[in-house]
């Protein structure tokens, strides 16, 4: 099951994965906002993040204005690797070498029909091992506070 959120900014890009994700039959829990009127971001960040480190749902896509203060939201929860992402490249590699477990985007800076490429390859394209694993731990060991750089 895939976790959805947005704040106003975003109501559009959701609203258009929402569609896709109907079509291709994918399960998803929409955590809202669910109307164009002002909202905080933060919020629904972390009930999509939430969602994911409890491993109710597998993985989550949260759109804001920009997608970049929503991501910031959701990187406050300890386990979540959110990225912004605005091209097929960076949808693809997010997922196969930094195995991000959320996509963010902007509706003001991305269309809807672009979204909704960008959410199938996320969704698509399988995490890859390798010297991934390492730089992945390290990721892991600045985030519990016990990461050291040896010289």
């Amino acid at each position: 099951m895939i976790a959805l959120g947005c704040d106003h900014g975003g109501f559009n890009l959701i609203t258009a994965i929402k569609k896709y994700l109907d079509e291709k039959g994918i399960e998803y829990k929409d955590f809202g906002t669910y109307s164009t009127d002002s909202v905080d971001y933060p919020v629904y960040a972390y009930k999509v993040a939430t969602a994911v480190t409890s491993g109710e749902c597998e993985c989550g896509i949260l759109c804001c204005g920009t997608g970049i203060g929503i991501s910031m939201a959701a990187n406050k929860v300890k386990g979540i690797r959110a990225a912004v992402v605005n091209n097929e490249f960076g949808a693809e590699m997010t997922r196969r070498h930094n195995h991000a477990n959320i996509l963010c985007m902007g509706g003001r800076v991305t269309t809807e029909e672009d979204a909704v490429k960008y959410a199938d390859i996320f969704l698509n394209t399988p995490e890859e091992g390798g010297r991934h694993d390492n730089r992945l731990a390290m990721l892991e060991a600045i985030e519990n506070g016990t990461f050291s750089i040896e010289e």
